[in-house]
């Protein structure tokens, strides 16, 4: 307190950003694997839209990281140039090839806490599973293609178990 009035502290608390989108819309025509499933021209154009989209926002990605999945990682090149985030701030994590989000939420309670905005390129049911068990909005369903902001309400990755759903961004809604 000084001269009857009290100075104001800054109790800036630092948020983790968790950051989703789902591969781009892909191929059953071809008889291969599922984790060399191929994005079809639709999931290519959508992908594009959506980093295009992710650039004009301005968001700043501390990293990146990928199943290893094809249509995913095809998807993760394709909107990282966009937003033009360089690839030594990208990995492919064979853990977030996961369809029910429980291995994907184990990997986030992992990262390193000087990352504050993670950016994550996989699958659903787990993308449509972490956005409804952490953000504060129900979403029915992540598209493909898909991106949800979730902010989380904590200095450490360890603890991230809620947060706010701050975006969603779906191809359907910006074409």
């Amino acid at each position: 307190m000084e001269n009857g009035t009290f100075s104001a502290l800054n109790l800036d608390i630092v948020m983790k950003n968790l950051l989703l989108m789902r591969h781009g819309k892909s191929s059953w025509e071809l008889n291969v694997s599922d984790e060399d499933r191929a994005l079809i021209q639709r999931g290519i154009i959508d992908s594009k839209l959506i980093g295009e989209v992710l650039q004009e926002k301005g968001l700043d990605i501390d990293f990146a990281f990928s199943s290893p999945a094809n249509r995913a990682l095809h998807t993760a090149i394709i909107c990282l140039r966009q937003i033009r985030l360089p690839l030594e701030k990208f990995q492919v994590k064979a853990e977030l090839y996961d369809f029910t989000g429980n291995h994907v939420i184990d990997f986030v309670r992992k990262l390193p806490n000087e990352l504050n905005t993670v950016l994550i390129f996989g699958h659903n049911h787990a993308f449509t599973h972490i956005a409804n068990a952490i953000g504060s909005e129900h979403i029915e369903n992540v598209p493909t293609a898909g991106f949800v902001h979730l902010q989380l309400a904590t200095d450490s990755w360890a603890s991230a178990c809620q947060g706010s759903t701050i975006q969603t961004i779906f191809p359907k809604h910006i074409k």
